[in-house]
């Protein structure tokens, strides 16, 4: 039977080189997914911080809480099974599960937990300062997080709501590693971070079988999982960069589904075959410029660019069904979201804002964008709006890696992307969109603010601080309110969607669950009927 699976396997990798006449269909254990991944720097969960490699952690990994397929809003005990809370002391007591046991067979076990959280640290990666907000150093977290056994103590040193921390504790680097393999494999003490790029060593519904970089995920079940086995045997998710070949290769079920085709493909797809699965999503889109590049810098061109995006025109065409018009930082339909959007296309507005300013025009900038649709064709909408005012778009095109790597450099000018929280809490967009104490070169910071070389001003700062310290609930949902609102009105970052996502798949794909973020993306409940 283990070959038969192979042989299977190595047949659905082989179908889209097939041709048109093949006309197979997948195997029947085998989801195969069709999606741009070449988004991915890093597969680590100490390192990994992209859009799909959020899907292939949570996936392949547990954390202690966490939020779940069945319900991807309500966080739920994972690899613990009970937890008791000190709010006085800053202390959270975990009490693991002891069914649990990583794909290499070794139980999970506390000194597991504990040192998984402290690697994150010690490691310094760039999803580090996720937990690194809990007060934690390399030289202290030893002493922060401890095991007894099957007894995990988390203390943090900050004033926090028990719920902010829970929500660290839910998030990606939070993953809980194999500390026993991982180990084994370290080389020039880098805590086997390299071997964890090429590998997986967790403890989730799926073990990871083969990751080739801009190729293939290869996912096998795990079916010892202590939630039970998944319902499928196997999930490849073949990177497919362009959605018209997607499209094809769904239309002739050499694939089970395909993630990234636009509007007019969804449009046009066989209803009797295909159906198509709308998610609302977290991920907010962009448009912002980087403070290092002097043409950039007045406010008014930053004004003026409010006035130059065509928001009404992409939402009717090249991104209906995709994404909604939305202006702040903070997603609709989560607590604490400002929902005004008191921008729209008016070139000519724009034009009024930047000869008052008397910004001396034309202004040439490069726009970097992720060669994949639709960002390539809001891209050239955006191209086309802003040179009615004289701002002139040269667009550079990139893999998503490439794109997302110039962005941490910020040797970008322009900057066509999009942002998704750390973790459910409005505090992970605000440090992103309105805080950044620190702008010098050195200080390298995963936010948007640090990114586009944005100096914040103190008295944003202070109010992003002082919401994450509010007590008082609704207060402290007021506050992140008024930020967006600040934001909105006085940055170089152009806020312009909210994504929804459009998942087109074979009728026979059923339990497919994609929540409002990529770390809420599960494979666990899915069957093919």
């Amino acid at each position: 039977m283990k070959y038969i699976k192979s042989t299977l396997i190595a047949a659905a990798l082989t179908l889209p080189l097939m041709g048109p006449a093949a006309m197979a269909d997948t195997p029947p254990n085998v989801l195969v997914v069709a999606q741009n991944i070449d988004d991915i720097v890093a597969i680590d969960p100490a390192q990994a911080y992209e859009f799909t490699s959020g899907e292939l952690v949570t996936n392949v990994y547990d954390r202690l809480v966490q939020y779940e397929a069945e319900d991807p809003t309500v966080l739920a005990a994972g690899l613990a099974k009970g937890w008791s809370i000190d709010a006085d002391a800053k202390t959270i007591t975990f009490i693991l599960r002891d069914d649990a046991t990583f794909h290499s067979g070794n139980p999970v076990t506390g000194a597991d937990v504990a040192d998984s959280l402290a690697r994150v640290i010690k490691l310094n990666l760039t999803p580090a300062f996720i937990l690194a907000q809990l007060g934690w150093t390399a030289d202290n977290v030893d002493e922060m997080v401890t095991a007894d056994g099957n007894t995990v103590t988390i203390r943090y040193d900050g004033d926090f709501s028990p719920a902010f921390v829970m929500n660290i504790l839910a998030s990606r680097p939070a993953s809980v590693v194999d500390m026993k393999t991982v180990m084994a494999n370290e080389v020039d003490g880098d805590m086997g971070n390299a071997w964890l790029n090429a590998n997986s060593a967790g403890s989730g519904p799926f073990a990871m079988q083969a990751y080739r970089p801009a190729e293939i995920i290869r996912l096998t079940a795990n079916e010892d999982y202590f939630k039970g086995a998944p319902g499928i045997e196997n999930v490849i998710i073949r990177h497919v960069a362009e959605a018209a070949t997607q499209q094809l290769l769904l239309e002739q079920g050499d694939v089970d589904m395909a993630k990234n085709l636009t509007p007019d493909q969804i449009a046009n797809l066989d209803s009797d075959k295909i159906k198509v699965e709308v998610f609302p999503q977290a991920a907010v889109h962009f448009l912002s410029f980087n403070q290092k590049t002097d043409s950039l810098t007045p406010e008014a061109v930053w004004d003026a660019a409010r006035y130059l995006v065509d928001y009404k025109g992409m939402t009717d065409t090249i991104i209906n069904g995709q994404m909604d018009i939305h202006q702040a930082f903070w997603p609709k339909g989560f607590p604490g979201s400002y929902d005004e959007t008191p921008f729209s296309y008016d070139p000519e507005k724009a034009k009024q804002i930047l000869a008052d300013a008397g910004v001396e025009l034309p202004i040439t900038v490069s726009l970097d964008v992720i060669n994949a649709a639709p960002f390539t064709d809001m891209a050239q909408s955006l191209q086309a709006s802003f040179a009615d005012a004289g701002i002139n778009f040269e667009i550079l095109p990139g893999t998503g890696s490439q794109v997302i790597t110039k962005y941490r450099d910020r040797s970008h000018e322009a900057m066509l992307l999009y942002w998704g929280p750390d973790f459910m809490d409005p505090h992970s967009n605000a440090k992103a969109f309105a805080y950044n104490s620190d702008n010098s070169d050195g200080n390298y910071t995963a936010t948007t603010t640090w990114r586009n070389a944005w100096a914040v001003p103190d008295a944003m700062n202070k109010m992003t601080t002082a919401a994450l310290t509010e007590t008082d609930p609704e207060k402290r949902l007021d506050m992140y309110r008024t930020l967006q609102k600040q934001v909105q009105e006085t940055s170089p970052i152009v806020i312009m969607f909210q994504a929804s996502y459009q998942v087109a798949m074979d009728k026979d794909v059923t339990d497919y669950v994609n929540g409002a973020t990529s770390d809420f993306v599960y494979y666990r409940l899915v069957e093919k009927n």
